[in-house]
């Protein structure tokens, strides 16, 4: 074996393959899952070649959630893989514990990988409500988590509420590559927002795909923020005296919101519809969407999303539709859905996962899983 030396004759180490985590890192590494979504578990572990920690999460006759780590974490780097669902709190409540059990066994740090973060659409003051993703952040920033990985957060202004560091992967290019490859005669294609609210993501995605745009304007029902709470309604008058002054005096009344009709914005006709979005749950919007768009004489209609909750009788429903095709990632489990409904199709952004863990267990910069993508996508 030839052996590189430098011009003071001391021998330099062969150089080493960045793919490849070397046996003293893989050592420290700990993968461990919750029961949210083991699938994805293995099958990253199995790409980055080493084996689930030993940890069961189960719960009690009384539903207390117990976590049992059968395995030393003392000193190590431990990975947690546990996604949201529609068990969202008990996915939540594993997550906290398994991470407290990490940080009570002392281990070196404990890096959060969580696909969707649950209640990540509730980041807004709402009524007399309050932004839960901001609490939920400061449970797990509590818990003992150092890291997070997540993906396609609802808003990247997430990110803030954590006083740890989050990476927010994209699964933009699955679904660009989905759309190059799987869709025929893509290049006759509009990209479609659902509301103008995703016309940001969808701009992105007419602009990689050299597209057109369309955006679907208008409500059936009303909106969450214009439904009658009392906020602004006067203090109740009682029947033996009479309010002088009135509390609105002086103050523009508020005019309520006026919904137009579902109206498309663009052109659709003859050309294949493709909606984007970050999350499908409640399906009923984009079946509504689906069958505007066939009214204005589109062909096939494809809906693409990170994140595929499929909440409810969505596969139903999905079935009924006029959408040819879903096509979601397998951050969220669901097969139940795909035995319901032959529309579904999943893209496994695994390989993604698995790069990320490596990248920062090694201390590699994060910035190649970033190129070419844009905080809109």
């Amino acid at each position: 074996m030839l052996l590189n030396r430098n011009k003071l004759g001391s021998v330099r180490p062969p150089k080493r393959c960045r793919s490849e985590m070397d046996t003293s890192s893989a050592s420290d590494i700990v993968l461990i899952h919750g029961n949210s979504h083991p699938d994805l578990a293995n099958k990253v572990a199995e790409r980055m070649g080493i084996k689930s920690g030993g940890c069961s999460v189960f719960h009690k006759t009384n539903r207390e959630t117990m976590v049992e780590i059968g395995d030393s974490v003392r000193g190590k780097d431990i990975y947690i893989i546990q996604t949201g669902t529609k068990d969202a709190n008990n996915n939540i409540m594993e997550l906290l514990i398994m991470a407290y059990a990490c940080r009570t066994s002392s281990a070196r740090s404990i890096v959060g990988v969580i696909p969707y973060l649950p209640y990540s659409k509730q980041c807004k003051m709402r009524k007399r409500g309050c932004i839960v993703s901001k609490l939920l952040a400061k449970m797990l920033c509590t818990s003992g988590l150092t890291h997070i990985i997540t993906m396609d957060l609802h808003q990247k202004e997430i990110q803030g509420f954590f006083d740890i560091p989050v990476d927010n992967l994209r699964a933009s290019p699955f679904l660009l590559q989905y759309i190059q490859e799987s869709i025929p005669d893509y290049r006759n294609s509009v990209i479609v927002a659902r509301n103008p609210n995703s016309a940001k993501k969808a701009t992105s995605y007419a602009e990689r795909l050299r597209l057109g745009i369309a955006v679907i304007h208008g409500e059936q029902k009303e909106a969450e923020s214009d439904e009658v709470d009392g906020r602004y309604s006067p203090p109740p008058v009682s029947n033996n005296r009479t309010r002088t002054i009135s509390v609105s005096v002086g103050v523009p009344e508020h005019p309520p919101k006026v919904k137009p009709p579902l109206t498309i914005v663009g052109d659709v006709k003859g050309r294949i519809a493709i909606m984007v979005d970050d999350l499908i749950d409640d399906v009923q919007a984009f079946v509504d969407a689906a069958a505007l768009l066939k009214e204005n004489g589109a062909g096939k209609i494809y809906l693409l999303a990170t994140h595929g909750l499929l909440s409810s009788d969505a596969p139903r429903l999905i079935e009924e539709s006029p959408i040819d095709e879903v096509v979601v990632t397998n951050t969220i489990p669901h097969e139940i859905q795909k035995l319901q409904c032959h529309k579904i199709k999943t893209i496994d952004i695994s390989i993604l996962i698995a790069e990320a863990i490596r990248r920062i267990h090694n201390k590699e910069s994060m910035s190649y899983l970033f190129r070419n993508v844009t905080l809109e996508d």
